[in-house]
C-alpha cells in the first residue's frame, strides 16, 4: 500500500473532507473495538505499534528494546502477526525453513535476534512462547489489538511525518482518532529529527517521548561507498531509505519505489538488473525487501541494514524497570 499524497497534511484538504464520513464509521468501530477487554497474563507484554498505517520503524525499535531485555538477563520472546504470509495458524519462525511467504518479512529479521512466534490469534502465540521459556513478550505492532491486556506499549512516530492530516482513515492515516489512541500507551518514539508537534502533544497528554535514530552499518556503508547505485524498496517511506543512502554517501543514479511489503516477482527483479547494468550501478536495498526478494536472485543485490539507536537510552531503561518490577 502506498500512502494517498493527501494524508500527508497538515491540513485536511479536499479528498480527505470528501472521505469524512467514512473516516467517522471508521473511527466509531474502532473505537469500540479498543475498548474491549484482553486476557492477562502471567509474564509482562510490552507492545511497540504505531498510530497510523505504514512505516514508522517498529521493527528497529522492537529489536533495540529486545537487546535491552536480553541485557536485564529476561528471555523475551517476539509476537507478530506476520503481515502478509500466505496462511494463518501459529508458527515459530525458522529463518533457514522459512521465507517471507510464510512467515511475513519482519518476523523474519526479528527470529535473529529472539525466539518469534506469528499468528493472528496473539493468545495462541503468546502461550506457545511462554510454554517454551518466555518470560516477557514483545508484541511487533498490535497497539490496536485487544486481545492481550499490556504491561507497557510504545507508539512509534516517524518524526519526518508526524500524523499527517490527523484524520481517520480512509480521509487520513490514523488507525483511530488520537483521543482514543493516547489511552493505549506510556511513551511516544520519536524516529529520526523532527516531530516538534508530536512531541509536545504527547507530553500534553502525560506521555514519555523518547527520541532515537537509524544507524546505518558501518560495514555495509563501506562496501557501497565509490559504487554508483540502483536503490528500490518497498516500505512505508521508501524515500527515508533513499534519503539515509544519500546522507551516508551513496551515489545513487536511480530510485525504485514499491509499495510497503510489496513481495518481488522473478520478472521484476530481472527488470531492476538489467536497469542496473544499463547504468553500471549496483542494486541495494532494504533487510526487509531483501527478505521478500526470491531466494534465487539475491545472489548480486546488495543491502544497507540499519540499527536503532536510542538518544537517552537510560531513560528507556527506567520506563522498562518501572513497568517489569
Amino acid at each position: 500500500m502506498r500512502r494517498p499524497a493527501f494524508w500527508r497534511g497538515p491540513e485536511r484538504g479536499f479528498m480527505a473532507g470528501l472521505m469524512t464520513p467514512l473516516a467517522a464509521l471508521y473511527g466509531t468501530v474502532a473505537a469500540q473495538r479498543l475498548r474491549q477487554h484482553g486476557v492477562q497474563l502471567d509474564v509482562p507484554v510490552l507492545c511497540v505499534g504505531n498510530f497510523t498505517v505504514g512505516g514508522t520503524g517498529k521493527t528497529p525499535v522492537v529489536l533495540a528494546l529486545t537487546r535491552m531485555l536480553r541485557a536485564r538477563g529476561l528471555h523475551p520472546a517476539m509476537l507478530s502477526r506476520g503481515f502478509g504470509r500466505d496462511a494463518q495458524d501459529l508458527l515459530k519462525v525458522d529463518p533457514l525453513r522459512h521465507g517471507a511467504r510464510d512467515v511475513g518479512d519482519e518476523p523474519l529479521l526479528l527470529a535473529e535476534m529472539a525466539p518469534t512466534y506469528v499468528a493472528a490469534d496473539r493468545l495462541a502465540a503468546a502461550a506457545a512462547a511462554i510454554s517454551e521459556g518466555a518470560d516477557v513478550l514483545v508484541m511487533d505492532d498490535g497497539l490496536q489489538n485487544p486481545g492481550l491486556v499490556k504491561t507497557l506499549s510504545f507508539a512509534v512516530v516517524d518524526a519526518a511525518v508526524g500524523f499527517g492530516n490527523g484524520c481517520v482513515l480512509p480521509a487520513g492515516p490514523l488507525r483511530a482518532s488520537l483521543h482514543d489512541q493516547w489511552p493505549l500507551i506510556a511513551a511516544v518514539i520519536l524516529v529520526g529529527a523532527g516531530g516538534e508537534g508530536v512531541a509536545q502533544m504527547a507530553r500534553a497528554q502525560g506521555k514519555s517521548v523518547l527520541r532515537a535514530n537509524l544507524r546505518p552499518d558501518a560495514a555495509a556503508v563501506a562496501g557501497l561507498t565509490g559504487r554508483k547505485l540502483l536503490a528500490f524498496a518497498g516500505i512505508g517511506r521508501p524515500e527515508k531509505f533513499f534519503t539515509t543512502l544519500r546522507e551516508v554517501g551513496g551515489d545513487i543514479v536511480a530510485t525504485r519505489s514499491f509499495g510497503d511489503h510489496h513481495r518481488f516477482t522473478a520478472h521484476e527483479v530481472a527488470g531492476l538488473r538489467a536497469a542496473a547494468l544499463a547504468q553500471n550501478a549496483q542494486l541495494v536495498t532494504t533487510t526487509k525487501d531483501f527478505a521478500r526478494l526470491p531466494a534465487r536472485q539475491r545472489h548480486d543485490i546488495m543491502v544497507l541494514p540499519v540499527e536503532l539507536v536510542f538518544n537517552e537510552p537510560e531513560a528507556v531503561n527506567a520506563l522498562l524497570a518501572a513497568h517489569l518490577r
